[in-house]
């Protein structure tokens, strides 16, 4: 009996630690900046795969990466005072990913999820970052679709044709344009099909240098 409550108590003390911290060593980014906004999107069903995929709600990230996202919104603070950068989705554990994966493949969006058989991305090592930016009132300003919206129209290498369609106004391309330049400026790299999306390194460095998380 007394073995039976010993290990309900280990099995729930270990739900707690995943449900807070999905890695050792990775650093929670408002213990960095609390400034910066956590909305999790995978930590509730209103995503494009439909359902809720995580046990915790805050945002972790490998050491490096978490404290390039903090510099990129002290950047965005001088540039824009009272704006700053909200996380929609960092440090994504393998089982999720192999989980979104089956819900998609097959179908158009497939293209816009990473493979586990190919090793993950760069969310899997806790060094991408999906994000945003909110104004002064905590209103997200306009980035011409929603985060993961899935289409071309998230694409960053059409936006000028997409504003001479009328597809996309020219302050959302601003807008898109000025999270690019403190991201960068901090030391993160873009992808072409996702404006939101920014990794800390690359896939092969990735691979050969850091752990992913299982």
């Amino acid at each position: 009996m007394k073995r039976t409550i010993i290990a309900t108590i280990i099995g729930t003390l270990t739900t707690f630690s995943y449900a807070q911290a999905p890695l050792d060593g990775f650093l929670e980014i408002n213990t960095l900046d609390p400034t910066i906004e956590v909305d999790l999107m995978y930590a509730k069903s209103d995503n494009f795969v439909g359902e809720k995929m995580y046990d915790f709600d805050k945002a972790y990230l490998h050491p490096k990466a978490a404290k390039a996202v903090a510099e990129a919104n002290k950047i965005l603070g001088r540039i824009h005072p009272g704006w700053r950068l909200i996380i929609y989705d960092a440090t994504r554990p393998m089982s999720v990913q192999q989980k979104m994966w089956d819900k998609v493949k097959g179908t158009r969006m497939q293209n816009y999820v990473s493979n586990p058989k190919n090793g993950g991305g760069l969310h899997n090592y806790g060094l991408a970052v999906d994000v945003s930016i909110v104004d002064e009132n905590g209103d997200s300003i306009p980035m011409g679709t929603k985060v993961d919206g899935l289409t071309y129209l998230s694409h960053i290498d059409n936006e000028e044709e997409l504003v001479e369609q009328g597809k996309m106004s020219k302050e959302a391309i601003e807008n898109r344009r000025l999270l690019r330049r403190v991201m960068r400026e901090a030391g993160f790299l873009t992808i072409r099909t996702e404006w939101w999306h920014f990794n800390f390194t690359t896939r092969s460095d990735a691979k050969a240098n850091y752990k992913l998380v299982k």
